[in-house]
């Protein structure tokens, strides 16, 4: 469900727009955070980014290994596998 929050930001000539600080506290977005950009029909969704595993997508207890996201759960299969 979408919720209108009553703000309204121009975009600036480089295409840039302010997330109010209020959003932004109540999102977890600090400086520097990367966001994820989606499109949906006619609308452009910002997500602040969480690394998932490139596995199964949980975003829980994700670790970075040879530059791919996995997490525990699948690493432990996969050396079960393995091993």
């Amino acid at each position: 469900m979408m919720k209108s929050t009553g703000v309204v930001r121009k975009v600036d000539e480089l295409g840039r727009i302010v997330i109010p600080i209020e959003l932004r506290r109540t999102m977890g977005i600090e400086e520097k955070d990367a966001l994820e950009i989606y499109v949906d029909n006619e609308k452009i969704i910002i997500k602040k980014y969480e690394p998932a595993c490139i596995f199964c997508g949980n975003a829980e207890d994700v670790q970075n290994y040879k530059g791919k996201n996995i997490c525990r759960n699948c690493f432990t299969e996969i050396s079960k596998q393995v091993g």
